[in-house]
């Protein structure tokens, strides 16, 4: 599932963010409606936009109404980096499949760190 981090500038705004929300290692967000495939989600992950492009996710625990009528996803509080991904922003969040899924930062390529609109300019000229 994807979500715009809306109001996050960068992936280390983001990671302030999850950890300032972080509850005994968990996070909510809330939305309006509940997924049609909840089921399928937990377990998956909750994938973060930043400028038009995938930089984040978090694992989703489960799901909790909330008595206002919206719904929390909740989430583990703990943010992972990922190969950063061009990817449309959108209202909402809207599902992804896994092998659309951008693969885990964590193979020391530095590839990560490279900042939003420089990963989109080298990926456009088919160098990364």
């Amino acid at each position: 599932m994807t979500r715009v981090a809306v109001g996050c500038p960068d992936y280390p705004s983001l990671a302030a963010r999850i950890a300032a929300w972080d509850e005994g290692g968990e996070v909510r967000f809330t939305t309006r409606m509940r997924p049609k495939r909840a089921d399928e989600l937990i377990g998956g992950k909750l994938h973060f936009i930043i400028r038009h492009t995938l930089v984040g996710r978090v694992e989703i625990l489960r799901f909790e109404d909330r008595t206002d009528g919206r719904l929390d996803i909740v989430c583990v509080a703990k943010l992972e980096r990922v190969h950063p991904q061009p990817k449309r922003a959108h209202q909402g969040w809207r599902y992804l499949a896994d092998a659309d899924a951008p693969a885990s930062a964590e193979d020391g390529s530095g590839v990560a760190d490279l900042p939003p609109h420089l990963y989109r300019e080298l990926a456009q000229l088919s160098l990364i």
